[in-house]
């Protein structure tokens, strides 16, 4: 019986490698992967899985480094309708419990350099049929699988789940469709296409063999949502991923990578990610021919306007782009940083934007702020979490939206002008300060590498503002001097009235902040 193709992205995968075979579609290290080859491999792990009984509906959990495995796992799962998703490869016993429960795994795949967390956990999870390390067990598994294996008939509602950590509480297992996925978070086949989106699933054939194959590089790590997105994005489009085969983040090797391997496109994560680009390019002038790099594009971080232009000084053929997006609502919009100073990213008019009042009673308009919502192409809530669903994923006047919970404002000409985060708001006496506002201004400070800000109990304004900052080697700076630079941009009121300095900055692998772990140490010095 023929198999009709839908928007499963097994069938638009494997659309795209049935027609072009030969083209390189993942280079890691030194190994090499063709569309076929990434085809093959992904069947035969298929075939692997579905032998132990995995199959429609079960979970498949990703505890890997970046490598071919990744996208070998994650389209082995689509291919039997079996629902992927991501495993957080920091995370130790007690967070790796919960997330494990949480999923219901049917199966695991991992890194060998995990194996010494993972494997004494998974006598408690009888659950796991397949528990498989990369390297020399997971290539045995494939060399004696057979790429032929029963091939169920897919579906647009088929899922796959991205676990995000979000800023308060355990992970949350946000559920994409795969229809909603491929045209909420990758733009339906229409990145690179002049016709835009595609219309149906076999033409994502004519829109990869259409797009000239140029070279990505997403500097996070797949299990990042943001990172697998655009890797996704880039393979529907028939190109090359250039994949980091080391799990630190090393600034000069990444631009030798970028020259060695002719790189077009890199995907990061704000100043994170920028500052050390940038410090390499300062540190060795005209040592990398970047001439085919043609853009960087960030998301899931603040990316300081002075970040910007210093980086435009030695890449000024390069596209910059900033954009925003979330676990649940996909790819929101890009744009640049607001002419006036006010917002980090303002983005233009579209219809599935809306902007909800914070007491959710209405919309509001041009001139007045609130929370930025998304029709459309969305996630559908949250795995096993009804109550959180609920609050996320609302109804109104029969659409369905979810609310994102940037704070943002409406302007004059429909355009929309993000101010940060509700979560992460400081109300420090009836005033509202937005950390990444405060965030830039530190950065601005040429003694600061990087720095994070957040709300702590204050007795007399209910909130005060307070940092965490760390210095660059070799640089000296005081709270006083700090404060001093703060007040010469901003206003009083949003002028850390404490900082404390380390030595390292915790953030995720993706870079993003960890704010629990930047108040935790702010109260922690308060304390001492």
């Amino acid at each position: 019986m023929a198999i009709t193709r839908t928007f499963s992205l097994a069938d638009l995968f494997e659309l795209v490698a049935g027609a072009l075979p030969g083209r390189v579609a993942i280079i890691c290290g030194a190994r090499r992967s063709t569309y076929g080859e990434l085809e093959e491999r992904a069947s035969r792990l298929a075939s692997h899985l579905q032998r132990h009984g995995v199959g429609a509906g079960d979970t498949v959990g990703l505890q890997l480094h970046n490598g071919p495995e990744y996208l070998e796992g994650f389209f082995a799962a689509c291919k039997l309708r079996a629902i992927p998703l991501n495993v957080n490869y920091r995370y130790v016993a007690g967070e790796l419990r919960y997330l494990y429960d949480n999923a219901g795994l049917a199966a695991l795949l991992y890194s060998q350099p995990l194996a010494g967390v993972v494997e004494p956990l998974l006598p408690e999870f009888p659950g796991i049929r397949v528990a498989l390390q990369a390297g020399a067990p997971y290539e045995s598994a494939l060399a004696a699988a057979s790429p032929a294996y029963a091939v169920p008939q897919r579906s647009d509602d088929d899922l796959s789940l991205l676990y995000t950590g979000g800023t308060t509480g355990m992970p949350k297992g946000t559920m994409w469709p795969h229809r909603s996925l491929f045209f909420g978070a990758l733009g339906g086949g229409g990145f690179y296409r002049r016709e835009g989106p595609v219309r149906t699933p076999e033409e994502i054939v004519d829109a990869a063999r259409g797009s000239h194959p140029l070279r990505f590089m997403p500097l996070s790590p797949l299990m990042h949502g943001a990172a697998l997105w655009a890797t996704l994005v880039s393979v529907f489009a028939g190109q090359t991923v250039v994949l980091r085969d080391e799990v630190a983040f090393d600034a000069e090797k990444i631009w030798d990578t970028v020259v060695r391997e002719g790189v077009n496109s890199i995907s990061i994560v704000g100043d994170a990610m920028a500052v050390p680009l940038l410090d390499a390019l300062e540190a060795h002038p005209g040592r990398w021919d970047l001439s085919r790099l043609v853009h960087i594009g960030s998301g899931g971080g603040l990316f300081s306007t002075h970040v910007q232009q210093k980086l435009k000084g030695f890449l000024p053929n390069v596209t910059i782009l900033d954009s925003m997006s979330s676990s649940e609502s996909g790819l929101s919009g890009s744009g640049s940083k607001p002419q006036s100073g006010a917002g980090f990213i303002r983005i233009p008019p579209r219809a599935d934007l809306r902007v909800l009042a914070h007491d959710r009673s209405r919309f509001v308009g041009p001139g007045e702020e609130g929370i930025l919502v998304r029709s459309g192409h969305l996630a559908i809530g949250y795995w096993r979490d009804p109550k959180k669903s609920a609050e996320t994923f609302v109804t109104i006047d029969g659409l369905r939206y979810v609310v994102t919970g940037d704070i943002v404002k409406v302007e004059p000409d429909g355009s929309l002008t993000v101010l940060g985060r509700g979560s992460q708001c400081i109300n420090t006496g009836g005033e509202k300060v937005f950390p990444e506002e405060v965030e830039e201004i530190l950065r601005r400070h040429e003694g600061v590498a990087d720095a994070l800000v957040v709300g702590v109990p204050d007795p007399r304004w209910g909130n005060r503002v307070a940092a965490v900052v760390r210095l660059r080697p070799g640089r000296h700076a005081d709270a006083a001097s700090l404060q001093a630079h703060c007040r010469e941009h901003i206003a009083g009121y949003k002028v850390p009235k404490s900082i404390a300095f380390v030595d390292e900055m915790k953030r995720s692998p993706a870079g993003k902040a960890d704010y629990r772990w930047a108040r935790d140490t702010v109260l922690a010095g308060d304390s001492a």
